[in-house]
């Protein structure tokens, strides 16, 4: 009957991969909530894509007054392209920082190498560009709900009956 060894793990080893675990949740969480984000702002980005092409048809078919408000939702959907667009290269680049800062804390416990520098700096920078991201995404729904102003006109304020 051959025997095959296997090698042992020590209790002290066996805790440490444990708290390396436990330590590497909180990155991870973060990672789940950037994929959140990133699921809401391509779901925007899909939809605001969809309104763009309808008014780049639009935007042949009219002329004067019409033509001009055309033209200026034409502007402010390019521009929430490009906030959509950024916050998502800002919140992948934070994914990959995330990715470094799991990987940096078990190469540290797996080869004792003092990586707690690069853990921390990688976090740091994910955290930032995290922050950064939530910006741009608070600045496109901002360009949005001011685009989506009902005209006064159609409120009808005056009317007391309703």
């Amino acid at each position: 009957k051959a025997y095959c060894a296997r090698p042992k793990m020590n209790a002290a080893h066996t805790g440490v991969i444990a708290q390396t675990i436990q330590l590497a949740l909180a990155p991870v969480f973060v990672l789940v909530a950037i994929g959140n984000i990133m699921n809401i702002l391509t779901t925007r980005l899909g939809r605001i894509v969809d309104r763009s092409l309808t008014l780049q048809k639009l935007h042949g078919e009219t002329v004067g007054a019409d033509h001009d408000v055309v033209v200026v939702e034409i502007r402010y959907v390019d521009r929430r392209i490009q906030l959509i667009g950024r916050a998502l290269l800002l919140l992948v680049l934070s994914g990959l920082a995330i990715g470094v800062t799991v990987g940096s804390l078990f190469l540290g416990e797996m080869f004792g190498g003092n990586l707690g520098n690069l853990t921390g700096i990688t976090f740091s920078a994910a955290i930032g560009l995290l922050m950064i991201a939530l910006v741009y995404l608070l600045l496109e729904t901002r360009i949005a709900a001011n685009s989506l102003r009902l005209p006064q006109e159609l409120l009808e304020l005056e009317r007391k009956d309703i």
